[in-house]
């Protein structure tokens, strides 16, 4: 089954209900395709063109974070409630992935239990930031807590916070050098930081074939011992727990480093719709059957590691580890 793990869906109301609240930064989420009606329509045919049976829908990174608690819970609620209504009207086409109300620990704990438990979500969504704080902070390892309790999938996605550095934001490079680098600053704070190997549970998938991580692990693995003492094993080893999506922009040879890196079983599809669309949405698939790709590399990463590790089968259906 071909499913897409990166995609996104924002309705122009979640967008206003954003606005209403102080985000001033939706202007690029809107007109791309991504919303419902007509758009929803769209996207399904592109869909049928590629070859997708299903996406993964996700809000990021327009995710309900707010320091207000009295934002960020409510405004997580509505977009679960929108994303459960559109998996309930096309079950065989979507799932979702839930917001949580962050920074707040204990309404993001309820609020998983609500999505995961109620909603029927895929699972859960973050930032690889939370308002520009590290996910590794100690305030946050209830979370992480909970969705190994849960054997949960977690979802991480760039911010677009240019990795709290003006070298990105003051020199137009958010999405294009910022967002591959928020990636890899994630993912290397979670392996030094061991959070897969002390929450063995949890299916991590990380953004954009890990940003950098490919081109880095071998160093990583040489320098860890003095900059990052702490880290519990070789990190070329932690970072082969975690899952990576394929969204490279149809670059073969980054996906063939993730390859080798990880190894295609720990690669998924995406496609980072609506940013990829049109035929370069399709390209986003055909490029993993590039002829220097191994063909049964590519048919475990197009068509088996996703349904498998989301526990989905042919039809549509999910099996779901009881919490």
């Amino acid at each position: 089954m071909r499913i897409d793990v990166h995609a996104h869906y924002w309705t122009d109301d979640y967008l206003d209900l954003l606005v209403g609240l102080g985000r001033t930064d939706t202007d690029a989420q809107r007109g791309q395709g991504a919303g419902g009606g007509a758009e929803l329509d769209a996207r399904l045919r592109l869909m049928d063109r590629a070859g997708v049976d299903m996406q993964i829908l996700s809000a990021a990174p327009l995710l309900p974070h707010f320091a207000e608690r009295d934002k960020a819970v409510p405004t997580a609620r509505f977009v679960n409630d929108q994303y459960a209504a559109v998996v309930a009207d096309r079950p065989d086409r979507f799932r979702a992935f839930a917001a949580l109300p962050m920074p707040h620990v204990e309404e993001s704990i309820a609020e998983m239990r609500r999505a995961l438990d109620e909603l029927g979500m895929a699972g859960i969504v973050l930032n690889t930031s939370i308002l520009d704080r590290a996910l590794v902070e100690p305030e946050f390892a209830p979370i992480f807590a909970e969705l190994d309790r849960r054997a949960a999938v977690l979802y991480l996605h760039p911010s677009g916070n240019n990795a709290c550095t003006p070298l990105i934001a003051d020199h137009g490079m958010t999405w294009m050098v910022g967002a591959p680098v928020e990636d890899t600053i994630a993912v290397v704070h979670l392996i030094t930081h061991g959070i897969p190997t002390r929450y063995p549970n949890i299916k991590i998938i990380n953004s954009h074939l890990g940003g950098a991580l490919p081109m880095l692990l071998q160093r990583i693995d040489n320098q860890y011992r003095w900059e990052a003492p702490q880290t519990p094993e070789l990190p070329s080893i932690t970072a082969r727990r975690m899952w990576y999506d394929t969204v490279g922009h149809g670059h073969v040879p980054a996906l063939r480093a993730a390859i080798d890196s990880f190894g295609p079983e720990r690669l998924l599809l995406g496609t980072d719709f609506p940013y990829e669309a049109g035929d370069i949405f399709v390209r986003a698939i055909d490029y993993i059957n590039d002829r220097s790709i191994d063909p049964a590399a590519a048919a475990m990463i197009l068509d088996r590691n996703a349904a498998t590790l989301l526990g989905i089968d042919a039809g549509g259906a999910t099996g779901r580890p009881t919490p």
